[in-house]
């Protein structure tokens, strides 16, 4: 039979090209699962142009809600070719009726379970509309050097997935829709072989939360030791006291961790569900405690649940530059779909935009509900005068300077002032931008 050729795309949100793209891990997953009778290939839109033709028999599209309006275009212009059209990810996941709407398969949840059945039926002239995983498949090694990423320019940093899922049940977060049934891991032996063949130096674990417990978490840190790489991680509030998981954190060449404070009002948090947080009496505490460790923090705050004003934004900015994080995030509060604070959002009414990745007059940054102790205009303009300020040359020097653990060595210096940059230049980028919406298309 006849080779099936794929073209594999991994969507941009908008077209202007960013400077913050990381593997895919998608990428090597969907090559180690595709059969010797199919030729497949891949695009990466946030770094590389498509070419005005494809030579394909199926397109596959990996599509997140923030890119699906431009997934679609592409998928419209492409099927009207006469192309086969097959849609994954977590909008995928989330929205497959929408998602059929252009195109001819969806596949939601891992691709490990739908991936080769897909093909197979492909191969045999049956395959169906739609194919649902389970999500009960091995966590499997990656090759972080697969063919898949040849002549394509990331950021240095190798990504790394040791669990899928996480163990909290944020009110706002996507990945508990996505894996309801709670964490996944992956063997530490293949963890620890995909960190030691992975070609660069620094190290980001994807896991929505790296700590699923105490005991995984020390058997990796004294696993990976050994092999004398730097890396990153997200964290949940709850190891912030933990000085032996900090001690072995930082031996074991960790240099920054992502944190969601989300919130530095409790009722907030209560409402958000976010229960790592709330037992957390002294954040500033937990901070020093960290530093302490020498590990740098990335900050992530959600501004806009019903306890949050104009006022308060500002706080948070305050608090932010006063213990001098690396990074911050400052993000108006996202309804994504698929998450209760959707379905809430929308039943109560509060909702602007019924499908806010669709509209026409949706830009990246714009409230996307009405909040209800403050305006629209209040929430985004907070945010981005929090996310500009935060960002501007003086305070990036401000806040490297203002605590020894943000420059303790010329590795780390480097890392803070080139992530700085990057977000410096990501947030100019995209504030007020239209999500797709192509006219060339």
């Amino acid at each position: 039979m006849p080779r099936i050729k794929i073209t594999f795309i991994k969507v941009n949100m908008m077209y202007s090209k960013g400077k913050d793209a990381l593997k895919p891990l998608v990428f090597p997953i969907v090559e180690a699962l595709t059969p010797d009778y199919c030729e497949i290939s891949f695009y990466d839109e946030r770094i590389e142009s498509l070419p005005d033709e494809l030579d394909a028999d199926i397109i596959a599209f990996s599509v997140e809600t923030f890119a699906a309006r431009h997934a679609y275009e592409l998928a419209d212009r492409y099927r009207k070719a006469g192309v086969r059209i097959v849609m994954g990810g977590f909008h995928a996941s989330a929205m497959p009726d929408e998602v059929l709407e252009h195109a001819d398969t969806v596949l939601t949840g891992d691709a490990e379970e739908t991936w080769p059945a897909y093909l197979e039926d492909v191969k045999n002239g049956c395959e169906k509309r739609r194919y649902d995983s389970k999500n009960q498949c091995p966590v499997a090694y990656v090759n972080n050097n697969a063919h898949c990423f040849e002549g394509k320019r990331y950021l240095k940093l190798g990504m790394i997935q040791a669990s899928r899922g996480c163990k909290f049940n944020c009110d706002f977060c996507s990945i508990k829709s996505l894996y309801p049934k709670g964490v996944r891991q992956k063997d530490i032996e293949d963890v620890v072989r995909e960190i030691k063949n992975s070609r660069e130096k620094l190290i980001f674990f994807i896991d929505d939360n790296l700590f699923v417990n105490e005991d995984t978490a020390r058997e990796l840190f004294n696993a990976i030791r050994p092999l004398k790489k730097r890396w990153a991680c997200q964290i949940s509030m709850d190891i912030a006291f933990n000085d032996e998981l900090l001690t072995l954190m930082h031996d074991s060449g960790c240099i920054i961790v992502l944190i969601g404070f989300e919130s530095l009002n409790k009722k907030n948090l209560e409402i958000m569900h976010k229960s790592a947080n709330i037992g957390v009496k002294d954040y500033e505490a937990a901070i020093k405690n960290i530093y302490k460790h020498g590990i740098m923090i990335y900050a992530m705050f959600v501004l806009g649940y019903d306890h949050d004003t104009a006022d308060s934004i500002r706080e948070t900015y305050d608090f932010a530059m006063r213990n001098h994080f690396a990074v911050a995030n400052f993000n108006p509060l996202m309804i994504l779909p698929g998450t209760a604070l959707y379905e809430r959002m929308k039943e109560k009414g509060c909702l602007r935009f019924d499908k806010w990745w669709l509209d026409d007059d949706y830009r990246y940054g714009d409230a996307m509900f009405y909040p209800e102790s403050m305006t629209c205009d209040e929430l985004m303009e907070g945010c981005r005068k929090a996310r500009y300020d935060f960002n501007t040359f003086g305070n990036i020097l401000k806040r490297m300077f203002g605590t020894p653990v943000n420059h303790r060595g010329l590795f780390d210096s480097v890392v803070f002032l080139l992530i700085n940059l990057i977000s410096r230049s990501e947030i100019h980028r995209k504030q007020g931008s239209a999500l797709g919406n192509d006219k060339r298309l």
